[in-house]
């Protein structure tokens, strides 16, 4: 294939990363040739030259399509990932999706009934389960590094959690809460270390205590606030301050996830803690490196990752995936199953936040989870 073909359907600064920088360095020919995209003067802004002088704009998907694309890639803002992904599945083309795959369980449900009758497949953006970090944690993990894992705890306190209340992030119509916007990684990657997809979540938020709407600074001057334009209320909907979720994977194991939303500088963390019998083993993404304390021999091991890239390396592996997806070499490392099955734990969170009880995770048929978790 001397020229790849790719059509995008909402090319803003994610999607612009994932295919002009890393889709690119794996790919040189690549060309985008068409888009569906409300701004086209944003689209040939970012596009060279040639491209941006020949790109053409489509207002369906279907005539998206039909310009001999080789393969799509949506990256509009997350409520409408799902309406997108369900319109490319019949066309058959390969598909790169931003993740959350679906913002509501209506939408999921949908999602997942388009893909079980369609030729697409799909590579989710979950580069965390990708990066090189990860990728070892887990081969440790199957190794039996730990005999048999009994409990995780993983924890993401956010540095930049400003982006969520002073962006196009802070309208929760769109994101749905940080369950779904952050967490959706991070449940993602816990599921893929364990070979098992979470079945049970009981979780709880607080809003509004840190970050408030800023109709509220004058009447409440707090220097332990931020206030921000237009970012709700805990009545009308918002972005959580931080949340936190018990988890019940299929296997038995349990575990305990925190993320945090107004951590600064050096207080930024990002991984897990593994525990079984055999060993303890945690890693750090912010600090490159994991380490197995063995229980029963007298010595740690530690491991230090050579990587500085963004989302620690696992763009360009998802990249160079995608491309081996539309060349037929390869299968997708990071499939529908895998985003579905996040959403579909991330959403019991939300629902387990806002009643104060467990919430069941709905569940995919048995071939979609092996195919999702046991790579």
């Amino acid at each position: 294939m001397a020229i790849m073909k790719i059509g995008v359907i909402g090319l803003g600064k994610r999607l612009n990363h994932m295919v002009n920088t890393c889709m690119r360095e794996v790919e040189p020919g690549l060309t985008i040739v068409s888009a569906l995209d409300p701004d086209e003067a944003a689209v040939r802004e970012v596009l060279p030259e040639k491209e941006a002088r020949a790109v053409k704009f489509a207002r369906t998907v279907e005539e998206l399509a039909s310009t001999g694309v080789d393969a799509i890639a949506v990256g509009t803002r997350c409520n409408l990932h799902a309406k997108y992904a369900i319109e490319v599945a019949t066309t058959g083309l390969p598909l790169f999706l931003e993740k959350p795959v679906a913002t509501t369980l209506e939408d999921a449900m949908a999602l997942e009934a388009a893909f079980r009758n369609t030729e697409t497949e799909a590579v989710v953006s979950f580069p965390l389960r990708a990066s090189p970090l990860c990728t070892r944690v887990k081969h440790i993990l199957d190794e039996g590094g730990l005999g048999i894992p009994q409990h995780v705890l993983a924890v993401n306190y956010v540095p930049y959690g400003d982006v969520y209340f002073n962006s196009w992030y802070r309208d929760y119509r769109v994101t749905g809460g940080l369950f779904l916007q952050k967490a959706t990684h991070d449940l993602d990657y816990l599921a893929y270390c364990m070979r098992s997809p979470i079945v049970r979540v009981g979780a709880m938020k607080s809003c509004g205590r840190v970050y408030r709407d800023s109709k509220y600074a004058d009447v409440e001057p707090d220097p332990n606030c931020g206030f921000f334009e237009q970012i709700g209320t805990p009545e009308t909907g918002m972005n959580e301050d931080a949340s936190s979720a018990l988890i019940e994977f299929e296997n038995g194991v349990q575990g305990v996830y925190t993320q945090v939303f107004y951590s600064k500088r050096g207080a930024a963390r990002r991984g897990a803690t593994f525990s079984g019998h055999q060993g303890t083993l945690c890693f750090d993404w912010y600090e490159n490196q994991a380490k197995l304390v063995h229980h029963f021999k007298p010595f740690e091991d530690t491991i230090r990752v050579d990587c500085d890239l963004h989302h620690h390396g696992g763009d360009g592996v998802l990249a160079e995936n995608f491309l081996k997806v539309i060349r037929g070499e390869a299968t997708s490392i990071s499939n529908i199953w895998a985003g579905l099955q996040s959403v579909y734990a991330c959403l019991a969170a939300k629902e387990s936040s806002e009643t104060g009880q467990f919430c069941e995770v709905r569940q995919l048929a048995q071939v979609a989870v092996g195919e999702a978790y046991c790579r």
